[in-house]
């Protein structure tokens, strides 16, 4: 089954069972609901292995958005003929004693991270993490690049600048904040009871300041109770918020439908209707496959945007194996899988 080649993108983003394509996802895939696809840790054997994967969806329709987690320290998909990321955290350890070398490190990171991602055959990754590390998370930590506002802000644009230099789109996230609370928002959902000023001052700096420049920004399971009662990514207010009073011009993911921070929502079908009426774009379910059917029919009669199609690669994309004939690369990556 084919697709045309002017192929309008859905709101859904989908996930796989394993390392290849079943005729079942095939079908699933050629749903005009569908807009793309999203890979794990099961979906991978090797950077090799996962552009062919890429390759064999796009045959099937080349209009599809394929995105991965790829932060690097402990939430990096491809570990297999990639670079070994180190954390965010290490990235911005010496923010105070080195400031210049710290920030272009962080630039070359975001290079090489979207580098690699486009010659795996990715749209891209849901980076870079703008959570402040409150302290007390346990799922943000050290995927957070500073506990200082001003530091993540400044690194964060610095790997922004990285990844758009290798014509990668930048992913911010988990909007407004995830670093504020204990609570996994995978397993229960968060709720951060602090005062919206409190908010505003700490954790929204970030996404202040770095609104212009991002791509597409995915918002917290997380209820910011002094503000409104519903997660961030069911929240009208809050993605009023970004759009209007922050200028955000790009595209919303939802966080995954399917995790226990979004049940609070209702069923998978209320969620979806609950997150598109909030003002995101594109739907993440993952890891149910009964959910995602109910997703994706309750979405039949949806309009989709137009921003969603300015998140693909647009260059021309470079092999895995001429990565290596860079010596930018070739540098970065000794000196950064040493960092790990």
């Amino acid at each position: 089954m084919s697709q045309p080649a002017r192929d309008p993108l859905g709101p859904v983003m989908l996930d796989l069972e394993g390392t290849r394509l079943t005729a079942d996802e095939a079908d699933l895939l050629c749903r005009p609901e569908v807009g793309g696809v999203i890979l794990f840790a099961r979906n991978v054997d090797s950077a090799t292995q996962v552009r062919k994967l890429c390759d064999s969806i796009r045959q099937l329709r080349p209009t599809l958005l394929i995105g991965i987690d790829q932060e690097g320290g402990r939430v990096q998909r491809i570990r297999e003929g990639v670079t070994r990321l180190p954390t965010m955290r290490r990235l911005g350890r010496d923010m105070d004693s080195r400031p210049d070398e710290t920030r272009r490190l962080c630039q070359d990171t975001g290079w090489l991270l979207g580098m690699e991602m486009a010659a795996c055959g990715l749209d891209l990754t849901f980076a870079p993490v703008l959570d402040v590390d409150g302290g007390t998370s346990t799922v943000i930590g050290d995927r957070s690049l500073s506990s200082s506002p001003e530091v993540v802000t400044t690194l964060a644009g610095a790997l922004i600048d990285g990844l758009h230099e290798a014509g990668m789109v930048a992913v911010g996230k988990h909007f407004p904040g995830h670093g504020g609370v204990s609570a996994d928002s995978h397993h229960e959902l968060p709720v951060d009871g602090r005062p919206l000023e409190a908010l505003r001052a700490h954790d929204l700096v970030p996404f202040e300041r770095l609104a212009a420049r991002l791509d597409a920004v995915m918002p917290a399971h997380v209820v910011y109770s002094d503000f409104d009662s519903r997660p961030a990514g069911f929240s009208p207010a809050w993605l009023g918020m970004l759009r209007e009073s922050l200028g955000f011009r790009g595209v919303i993911f939802s966080d995954d439908l399917s995790m226990a921070g979004a049940a609070s929502a209702g069923t998978p079908a209320e969620r979806a209707q609950a997150a598109l009426s909030a003002g995101c774009d594109m739907l993440l379910v993952c890891n149910d496959r009964q959910a995602a059917l109910e997703v994706l029919d309750a979405c039949r009669d949806h309009r989709t945007t137009p921003r969603l199609s300015k998140l693909r690669f647009g260059r021309a994309r470079p092999s895995l194996e001429s990565l290596s004939a860079l010596s930018r690369w070739r540098r970065l990556h000794a000196h950064l899988e040493a960092m790990g």
